[in-house]
């Protein structure tokens, strides 16, 4: 069998689209939008939309697909449903973001992202809630063990690249052969912040199957949540009003843990 390349790879799992076709503005938001550089220089885009009810962060992490301004009426719904201000950026070769995407290139960009939003905006990790969609999660996942944010929230999230490779082709062994391994199962074994997972019982991309499977890998404490008829991409439509409450309700509880939990330190840079 002949192996796949890298840049191979890259285009079966990383879709990006270049146009932003729309800001948070076509909402009625208003937003920062900015620029920051990754630590090997890459510069990335991303937007900050405040809400002055509230000192926490939702830090997005999206999915494989697109760019931030594909997210736009998730955006609004999230911040006024929510009440939380939002930091969404573009991993490198999405969007205005430089470069061409790659594992190890979404980490530098996830971690670029929190230290500028850090240091910009003068929050502290504990008011960041870290949120990761699908490939995304792990990214998320990822960065919350360097950082232990307030909370981690994963929605539609995948086992891994060659977990998702066996269920899409179960009797090729691509698996053995991917370089890209995207292991949330491992990774989110060093989390230590609260963790939700959402997933669509009926998603049709990602099995339902596999979000329990990271849910059961996440240490305590955690909660899953179940959104009833949603498939991949329209989970906050499916879910409506009960699927933002079930966020809302664990950020508060987050919120009462935390204030029992001495704060960690930050990582070195």
């Amino acid at each position: 069998m002949l192996l796949p390349s890298c840049r191979l790879e890259e285009k079966l799992i990383f879709h990006p689209a270049l146009d932003i076709s729309r800001t948070p503005a076509s909402v009625g938001l208003a937003f920062d939008d900015v620029t920051f550089s990754a630590p090997d220089g890459v510069r990335l885009n991303g937007w900050f939309i405040p809400h002055h009810d509230s000192p926490l962060v939702w830090v997005w992490f999206h999915g494989n697909a697109g760019n931030i301004s594909h997210r736009v009426h998730n955006i609004k719904l999230l911040r006024d449903l929510v009440a939380i201000q939002i930091f969404i950026f573009d991993y490198r070769g999405y969007g205005k973001s430089e470069g061409r995407p790659s594992e190890s290139g979404t980490y530098l960009d996830g971690e670029a992202a929190v230290r500028y939003l850090l240091d910009r905006y003068r929050v502290q990790p504990d008011q960041l809630v870290f949120f990761g969609r699908s490939l995304g999660a792990v990214v998320a996942a990822e960065i919350a063990a360097r950082f232990h944010p307030l909370a981690l929230i994963l929605e539609s999230p995948f086992a891994s690249v060659p977990a998702m490779a066996k269920a899409i082709f179960p009797y090729l062994p691509l698996g053995y052969f991917l370089r890209t391994q995207y292991d949330l199962t491992a990774k989110i074994r060093k989390v230590r912040a609260p963790v939700l997972v959402l997933h669509g019982d009926q998603d049709e991309i990602v099995p339902f199957e596999q979000g329990r499977q990271v849910f059961e890998q996440a240490p305590a404490p955690k909660r899953f949540y179940a959104i009833r008829g949603a498939g991949h991409n329209d989970t906050y439509i499916a879910g409506g009003e009960a699927y933002f409450q079930a966020i809302k309700d664990f950020i508060v509880w987050a919120q009462a843990r935390d204030r029992a939990i001495p704060a960690a330190p930050l990582p070195g840079p």
